[in-house]
């Protein structure tokens, strides 16, 4: 059974760090085509981050490059995101999600492609 549960969220004020975390169960991470997305009221789900965990090597959304770093710890078997410098347009709900068999490497990080697996979502509010 795939699982992924997001934890980490909170409030913070604006220039301050989250580090959010996405702990999955009946998969290898270490082997997989993980990204985190976000959602805010009245807007589009978008794309945060992607990494492609065999190599870890990752893509990341203009709006976040050089603030946030998406890792893994294949020990622990969880994803992480590590948010910094935060801005009131960060607030969203933010989604960990995983395709267990992706096609390549450039597939997982720059294609549009359905993710088969979603995690339940964690808040995150960013006030200045």
């Amino acid at each position: 059974q795939v699982q992924l549960v997001e934890s980490g969220g909170g409030s913070v004020q604006a220039g301050g760090s989250l580090r959010l975390s996405c702990a999955a169960s009946g998969y290898t991470v270490s082997s997989s085509c993980m990204g985190w997305f976000r959602q805010a009221p009245g807007k589009e789900r978008e794309v945060v981050a992607r990494i492609y965990t065999d190599s870890k090597l990752a893509y990341y959304a203009d709006s976040v490059k050089g603030r946030f770093t998406i890792s893994q710890d294949n020990a622990k078997n969880t994803l992480y995101l590590q948010m910094n410098s935060l801005k009131p347009e960060d607030t969203a709900m933010y989604y960990c999600a995983a395709d267990l068999f992706p096609l390549s490497l450039a597939y997982c990080l720059y294609q549009s492609h359905d993710f088969g697996y979603w995690g339940q979502g964690t808040q995150v509010t960013v006030s200045s």
